[in-house]
C-alpha cells in the first residue's frame, strides 16, 4: 500500500514562509514527476509545481519567484519552500507523486490527503 503524507501546512501571516514536505511510503521501485497543487475554497484544483527526476521544474505564474520545489529522489520525497506568502495562496495543498511499484511496467499517480495553508493576519 502506497501512502502519500504532507506536513509543513499551517497559519502564517502575509509575507511569511511555509516548507511543505511530502513523503511517499510503501514497496516503491521508482519515481517518476512529483508535485504540489493546491484548492481554494469554491475553486477548482490548480498545478502549483512540478519536477521531473532530474530536477527541471515548473511553476504556475502566480507563485513564480516565490515558491520553491525539489525533491530528494532515493526518499521518495518533495518540498515546498513558499516565502512572501500571500492571502491568496490561502488552499489545501495536495503532492502528487508517479510512482512505479515492483513488478510494473508503468506508473501510476499518487495524491496525498492534503495540508491547509492560511495566510492572515
Amino acid at each position: 500500500q502506497v501512502q502519500l503524507v504532507e506536513s509543513g501546512g499551517g497559519l502564517v501571516q502575509p509575507g511569511g514562509s511555509l516548507r511543505l514536505s511530502c513523503a511517499a511510503s510503501g514497496s516503491i521501485f521508482s519515481n517518476d514527476n512529483m508535485g504540489w497543487y493546491r484548492q481554494a475554497p469554491g475553486k477548482e484544483r490548480e498545478l502549483v509545481a512540478l519536477i521531473t527526476t532530474g530536477g527541471s521544474a515548473n511553476y504556475a505564474d502566480s507563485v513564480k519567484d516565490r515558491f520553491t520545489i525539489s525533491r530528494a529522489n532515493a526518499k521518495n520525497m518533495v518540498y515546498l519552500q513558499m516565502n512572501s506568502l500571500k492571502p491568496e495562496d490561502t488552499a489545501v495543498y495536495y503532492c502528487r507523486a508517479d510512482l512505479r511499484l515492483p513488478g510494473s511496467t508503468y506508473y501510476t499517480r499518487y495524491w496525498g490527503q492534503g495540508t491547509q495553508v492560511t495566510v492572515s493576519s
